[in-house]
């Protein structure tokens, strides 16, 4: 049985990987809560005792281990935007990407779909990274296999073999 593990002890045996959140629009780091992903899934499931097998997380765990592999810097996204709520009052919400990869001078912002099956989740999957505005390529990365296609504001979708198994797929 696993005892009850520091967090400190799991970064430090490279157990687990910190992604710190980034505020894209305002290009600085921000000081809230860091995100962290094992850097094996079956280490993962062990200490977790078989709980939390929650298949969005595995697959943001995988494709976070992925761009690691591959020599990305990978950080967390923040997009805050402006919208006005029920009342008509301006509120700022906040939007995260997934992932922001950085690689000498190439930059991707990556999120993770378990599934689009229609136009609204494509829009909701979409929306942190419609709002960045810089010319760097965006992602999405779904569980199903299917063609890549780019939708009209440029944002390519692709499946999860496709990704993982196509050293180039960030490029297609």
């Amino acid at each position: 049985m696993w005892q009850i593990v520091s967090l400190g002890y799991l970064l430090e045996s490279f157990l687990v990987n910190k992604a710190i959140r980034y505020d894209i629009k305002g290009k600085k780091y921000i000081n809230t809560l860091s995100k962290y992903y094992f850097s094996d899934i079956g280490l993962r499931n062990a200490i977790l005792n078989m709980r939390q097998q929650e298949e969005s997380h595995i697959m943001e765990n995988i494709i976070y281990n992925e761009l690691i592999t591959r020599g990305y810097n990978v950080d967390v996204g923040m997009v805050e935007i402006k919208k006005q709520d029920k009342d008509g009052k301006w509120i700022r919400v906040q939007l995260e990407v997934d992932f922001i990869a950085n690689l000498g001078s190439k930059k991707y912002y990556v999120q993770s779909a378990l599934s689009i099956p229609d136009r609204e989740k494509e829009i909701q999957e979409s929306r942190s990274l419609t709002n960045i505005n810089d010319s760097f390529k965006k992602v999405i990365v779904v569980k199903e296999h299917i063609m890549p296609r780019r939708n009209e504001d440029g944002i390519l979708t692709i499946g999860l073999f496709d990704f993982l198994l196509k050293e180039d797929s960030l490029d297609m």
